[in-house]
């Protein structure tokens, strides 16, 4: 009986992933490059913000797959206090950008870094719309096209791609496609894209946005202290009754190299356990949870009763299932879907560690800084 109380709940919890009305698994929210760019006088109403600490290594390879959109484009480059020289290899790699560099000021208290270099790069802009970009997102020629046909289509105020992470070597094919897996477990795209739902989220990668709507959402001083920006300001925007809508992209691509598992675990442990709101109750239910979905069905395979062991499997195959369109959308094997419980263990094991770092003093460290609990 026990092996049945341990099997049976990870059943239960893929079966109703797989049967609820919203899809969490599905990838039919994307969107790709158009097949034909629009003349680059569309664009006269844009303007590519783009934070930047330390990129020297890949900021020109953005600038140009920008370049490639329109060769005109209006973009704006915070430095936020780099010492690699990025204000350099950014006006080297302008190409026919109209590029302006702004050398960001200390972040104030209560700010995190890279939304007080947004803040900054903001009090330049006049232009309708602004695209959020981060430093190592390369587009595919359409791309923006693409985006904008998307917010004047759908009568939207906030459109988000997540772009498509390096997923090269061993750790980075097995974490990556259960990272942006467990995100759309989290926020369900479609449940985010409806204005009749609470849940809001967005892909700080690339944002493309109504600038009136954001400044009269607070701007980015309205979620200052946030460290998970990107959800937070498509609520922000939903809650002042505004349109969103995040969706995957192969068309956008991050090429900051993701090689070994180091890079993935400082990725998880920054927010981790801001996603739990530091709170120790919903970490124990993360870990009895996490350990019930995807520990059990795995051990139950070896369990001494029937049907105990068809629970487990039963787990095992719809978590499969559950996984494989986004595993086939990134072109990858839907066998990998196997590895699913190692990388949920740990993405558990991160989980933990950014509790333990939070409460030896440390909220969050990333790209040299340190924001105390």
């Amino acid at each position: 009986m026990l092996w049945l109380w341990l099997t049976l709940p990870g059943a239960i919890i893929w079966l109703g992933v797989l049967l609820a009305p919203w899809r969490p698994w599905s990838t039919r929210e994307h969107l790709e490059a158009l097949p034909e760019a629009i003349p680059p006088e569309t664009f006269s109403d844009l303007t590519v913000l783009i934070p930047a600490r330390n990129e020297a290594a890949g900021i020109g390879r953005t600038l140009r797959s920008l370049e490639a959109q329109a060769p005109d484009l209006h973009v704006v480059v915070v430095d936020d206090r780099s010492t690699d020289g990025t204000t350099e290899a950014a006006r080297a790699a302008a190409g026919s950008l109209r590029l302006e560099v702004l050398p960001g000021e200390p972040a104030p208290e209560g700010w995190s870094g890279k939304l007080w270099a947004l803040h900054q790069g903001l009090q330049r802009i006049v232009t309708p719309r602004t695209l959020l970009l981060d430093a190592d997102i390369e587009m595919v020629p359409g791309t923006l096209p693409a985006l904008r046909h998307k917010m004047d289509s759908d009568g939207l105020q906030l459109v988000s791609l997540m772009a498509a992470l390096s997923m090269e070597g061993f750790w980075a094919r097995l974490l990556i496609p259960a990272f942006i897996w467990f995100f759309k477990l989290l926020y369900p795209f479609r449940l985010a894209n409806s204005p009749r739902s609470r849940i809001a989220a967005a892909a700080g990668g690339c944002i493309l946005l109504d600038t009136a709507a954001l400044r009269e959402a607070g701007g980015f001083e309205s979620i200052r202290h946030e460290l998970i920006d990107d959800c937070s300001l498509a609520r922000r925007f939903k809650e002042h009754g505004r349109q969103t809508w995040i969706g995957l992209s192969r068309s956008l691509t991050s090429h900051r190299p993701c090689r070994g598992l180091s890079p993935v675990w400082q990725m998880v442990t920054r927010t981790a356990y801001t996603q739990l709101r530091y709170s120790p109750s919903l970490l124990a239910l993360v870990v009895v949870v996490m350990l019930l979905a995807f520990a059990a069905p795995v051990a139950g395979l070896a369990a001494p009763f029937p049907t105990a062991r068809l629970a487990a499997l039963t787990a095992l195959v719809s978590m499969s299932v559950a996984q494989a369109p986004l595993l086939r959308f990134y072109g990858l094997s839907p066998l990998r879907a196997l590895l699913l419980p190692l990388a949920a263990l740990l993405y558990l094991a991160m989980t933990i560690h950014s509790a333990l770092r939070y409460h030896r003093g440390i909220r969050s460290s990333w790209r040299g800084r340190t924001y105390r609990s």
